[in-house]
C-alpha cells in the first residue's frame, strides 16, 4: 500500500547555518505578522521556500525566487545533498499539557503518490481551493518538495520505534531547538533496517494529519506533468516528501480543538438544562485562567469515551455537560456542532464556517478569548482518538471543519527533495 523510499535528502549543511535559526513552522500556521520576524532571523531561513515577507504580495508572487535561492545556496554549500539513500529519522521532545516530557519518533521518506480513491493515502478533512492554487504555483517555479506531509500509521505494537530509534545510536546528523521543541535528526541506512521500514509500510495505508494541501498540490502537478510528459513511472513527480509517526505511539499527540462562540449571547444555566434535557448538567466552580487544563484534566478527562464537554460564559459560569452512554462511533466534535452549536447556541453550519465560531488549538488560548471579550461562551473539548482518526478515513469519510490538533508540528527546513537531481539521473 503506502510507498515509503529512502531518499538522498538535501539538507543545511549544519557547519554552515545553525538549523535552530532556519527551520519554521508549516506556512499555514504562520501568521502574517509573524513573517518579517523569520525573514531577518537568519539569511538562509527557510521561509524564503515558503512565503512571501508581506502577504499582500501573495496573491501576485510567481515563486521565481525560489528557485534561483535554491541554487544559489546549493552552489555556495549552504545546502548539500547526501550521498546514498536513507530514511531520516526525527525525534521530537517536548512538554505535554499535563507536564510530561514525551519524544515522538517518526521518519522522513520519498512518498509515492495515490489517488484518493485508491485508499492507499487517506485525508481526513477538505481543502480550499486558494492554498491549493497557491501551492501549486509554488511547485512549479521550485521544482522541488521543500515542505513536508505529515502522515499517521497504524501500529498499535509500535513494531518499528526501537528500530527507528536504533538510528539514534550512531549519532546525529543535526540538531534543533525551537520553541518548546527539541529536534535530533538521524539517518537510517542500514540495507536490512530500510527493508524492514519499506515492507512494514507498504502492508498499510497512511493518514494525512497536516498537509492536505501540500499533498493535492503534488497529485495536480503530476497530472499536470503526465499530460506534457506521459505516465513516467520514475519521474520525481510521482512522489513527494512526507514525515510518517505511528499515531499509536506515546509521543504522538492529539489534542482537541475547542470552540469560541463570538457573538451569540451564552445560554444561562436554566437554557443549557431546557435545550438539552437528556444530559447531566453539573455547576462547576469558576476557574482562573492559569488553571483551566488542570480544572479539564480532572473534571473532563475522567469521561473521555463519552459525550461531554465544559461550557465556560464570559461571566464565569462554568458546567460541565454530559451524558452516561458511550460515544461509540459518533464524534464528539460532530455531537458538538449538531446538539450543541446547532440546538443550543443556533448557529447552523454555514454561520459556523463562516466565522461566527473561533476554533482555539489551547484551552487556556479558549478561555483567554472570553475574558478579553472576544466571545461569549468557550466549549472545551477532549481529545478524539487515533481509533477515531482511522475509523473514520477507513469508511471513506472526513471529520468536522478542525477537529483534532497534531503535535508538534512538522517543520520546514529538515529535509528538502530537489527534482532536479533525479530528473538528471541521481538516485
Amino acid at each position: 500500500m503506502t510507498v515509503a523510499r529512502p531518499m538522498r535528502a538535501l539538507r543545511y549543511d549544519t557547519d554552515r547555518v545553525d538549523l535552530s535559526r532556519v527551520i519554521v513552522p508549516p506556512y499555514d500556521v504562520i501568521a502574517d505578522d509573524e513573517r518579517g520576524d523569520f525573514f531577518d532571523r537568519d539569511p538562509h531561513n527557510a521561509i524564503r521556500f515558503e512565503l512571501t515577507r508581506d502577504a499582500s504580495d501573495e496573491a501576485t508572487a510567481d515563486y521565481g525566487w525560489i528557485r534561483e535561492t535554491l541554487d544559489l545556496w546549493r552552489a555556495e554549500g549552504v545546502l548539500v545533498r547526501d550521498e546514498t539513500p536513507a530514511y531520516y529519522v526525527m525525534g521530537q521532545r517536548y512538554e505535554a499539557p499535563d507536564g510530561q516530557r514525551l519524544e515522538r519518533i517518526g521518519f522522513f521518506a520519498e512518498l509515492g503518490l495515490a489517488e484518493y480513491d485508491e485508499r492507499v493515502v487517506r485525508p481526513h478533512e477538505r481543502t480550499l481551493a486558494g492554498p491549493r492554487a497557491d501551492r501549486l504555483k509554488l511547485l512549479r517555479a521550485a521544482e522541488a518538495n521543500l515542505s513536508t506531509v505529515f502522515l499517521l500509521y497504524e501500529d498499535r505494537d509500535d513494531v518499528l520505534g526501537s528500530l527507528l530509534a536504533s538510528a539514534f545510536e550512531r549519532g546525529d546528523v543535526a540538531t534543533a531547538a525551537f520553541g518548546d521543541v527539541e529536534y535530533r535528526l538521524a539517518r537510517l541506512d542500514d540495507p536490512d533496517a530500510i527493508e524492514r521500514v519499506r515492507t512494514f509500510m507498504a502492508g498499510r495505508p497512511s493518514v494525512i494529519a497536516d498537509g492536505h494541501h501540500r499533498y493535492e498540490t503534488a497529485l495536480e502537478y503530476r497530472r499536470q506533468q503526465i499530460e506534457v510528459h506521459g505516465d513516467d513511472p520514475h519521474a520525481p513527480w510521482q512522489s513527494t516528501i512526507a514525515y510518517f509517526a505511528n499515531a499509536w505511539a506515546k509521543g504522538s499527540l492529539l489534542l482537541p480543538i475547542h470552540r469560541v462562540v463570538r457573538e451569540v449571547p451564552a445560554p444561562s444555566e436554566a437554557e443549557w438544562r431546557e435545550k438539552l434535557p437528556d444530559w447531566t448538567i453539573r455547576a462547576l466552580p469558576a476557574v482562573g485562567l492559569d488553571e483551566v487544563e488542570e480544572r479539564l484534566a480532572r473534571e473532563l478527562a475522567p469521561l473521555a469515551g463519552r459525550p461531554a464537554f465544559v461550557a465556560e460564559a464570559a461571566d464565569g459560569t462554568t458546567l460541565l455537560v454530559s451524558r452516561d452512554e458511550p460515544l461509540g462511533d459518533e464524534l464528539m466534535v460532530r455531537l458538538i456542532e449538531r446538539a450543541v452549536l446547532g440546538a443550543v447556541v443556533g448557529l447552523d453550519p454555514d454561520a459556523i464556517r463562516g466565522g461566527a465560531v473561533a476554533f482555539p488549538k489551547s484551552a487556556r488560548r479558549a478561555g483567554q478569548e472570553i475574558r478579553d471579550g472576544k466571545g461569549t461562551v468557550a466549549l472545551y473539548l477532549n481529545p478524539m482518538t487515533p481509533d477515531d482518526v482511522f475509523r473514520v478515513t477507513e469508511a471513506g469519510e472526513v471529520m468536522p471543519q478542525k477537529s483534532t490538533f497534531f503535535h508538534p508540528k512538522i517543520p520546514t527546513g529538515m529535509v528538502f527533495r530537489d527534482h532536479r537531481d533525479e530528473s538528471s539521473g541521481g538516485a
